[in-house]
């Protein structure tokens, strides 16, 4: 984290969307932080007939064009989340949209959704394949703002992806897209699983069928989060990513830009998205992995998220903030807290709160 404690004064002089295009700029011309030490033992996992060499995920957000995602697998990563993506290209909400709360370790963003479109978004995606697929990484798939048929945008994305990302993310929860939560209800959610199931079975050019997993909001009610399990089961998904961004939490912050608009990711959501996370695992039995993220910024976050029921874990908004060697702090901690306590495999671990 040297290298970018020199550097993080002058991009903190910039706003935070123009840091994060010259990051990404960066990152395409090869200047990458690049992790050679190999993952401990104790952190690896076997989940959908993939590899896991460790449980540190980028999530989604970073990469939303699929342009950089060898680039951050170099970072020691152990999979890494591209997208959302929507059909067509669309510029998103109006700037400013991208908040730093450094006071609070937040964000708060407003983006809308912002990506150069499914075509060129495959074509990237296409490339990495070039490169010998380098690593676990996965499709976050969206609608468009305009669109008439939102459910038809995301089977659009998906026929067109097939084949191109490990898994596929199904973000039903942003707060930035107008309508686009109501997907979480029980009839919506039913009707896109079953089409989105249906179209992954009829694919007879893959060599393995790709997992499908729902990206949830952690600002559902008990109901909502019942039905959820109820229709995820149903249809025979792989696993849900818990949580998305919350329009809630304001109370607490303290930064400047605490008032702004949007989805609140980072340090204060660590908790809430927690005990999201937890309920989920109790819903759905531990029947299907899930993938916590929100507020993580330790090894510690990350152990106390796996012990509530995750499998695996993402984080991003703190690599505003501590930059790219936090991946190896969070791996060597994590695997401390796992061997501290006895455990020779991350997989004995998941969801033990509930069974102590």
């Amino acid at each position: 984290m040297g290298f970018y404690n020199l550097t993080k004064s002058l991009l903190f002089r910039l706003s935070p969307e123009r840091a994060h295009g010259l990051a990404i700029f960066g990152l395409k011309c090869g200047f990458v932080f690049s992790d050679h030490h190999r993952d401990d033992a104790v952190l690896s996992s076997q989940l959908w007939g993939m590899d896991f060499a460790n449980p540190v995920g980028l999530a989604a957000g970073f990469d939303k064009n699929a342009e950089v995602a060898c680039a951050m697998l170099a970072q020691g990563f152990g999979f890494v989340e591209t997208g959302t993506v929507t059909p067509k290209p669309q510029a998103g909400n109006p700037k400013p949209r991208l908040f730093r709360l450094t006071e609070d370790q937040a964000v708060i963003n407003r983006m809308g959704f912002n990506n150069l479109g499914l075509s060129v978004y495959a074509k990237n995606l296409s490339r990495r394949a070039g490169l010998g697929k380098c690593g676990i990484v996965g499709a976050n798939i969206g609608a468009n703002k305009d669109s008439d048929d939102p459910i038809q945008d995301y089977v659009t994305c998906l026929t067109k992806l097939l084949g191109l990302a490990n898994y596929f993310t199904i973000n039903i929860s942003s707060p930035n897209t107008p309508g686009l939560r109501k997907l979480q209800g029980k009839a919506a959610l039913d009707d896109l699983l079953g089409r989105l199931v249906a179209v992954r079975e009829a694919a007879t050019n893959l060599e393995s069928k790709p997992p499908l997993f729902v990206k949830i909001a952690p600002d559902l009610d008990a109901e909502e989060r019942k039905d959820i399990a109820e229709i995820v089961l149903k249809h025979g998904l792989d696993g849900l990513i818990i949580s998305n961004t919350t329009i809630g939490l304001r109370d607490q912050l303290t930064s400047a830009f605490s008032g702004e608009s949007g989805g609140l990711s980072g340090a204060p959501l660590l908790d809430m998205s927690t005990e999201v996370l937890s309920d989920m695992y109790r819903l759905t039995e531990g029947k299907i992995p899930l993938i916590g993220v929100g507020g993580i910024r330790s090894g510690a976050d990350a152990y106390r998220k796996i012990r509530a029921g995750a499998s695996l874990v993402q984080f991003y908004s703190a690599l505003v903030f501590e930059g790219p060697g936090l991946v190896r702090k969070i791996k060597l901690e994590l695997a401390e807290a796992l061997k501290k306590d006895g455990f020779t495999s991350i997989r004995d671990a998941v969801g033990i709160d509930h069974r102590t």
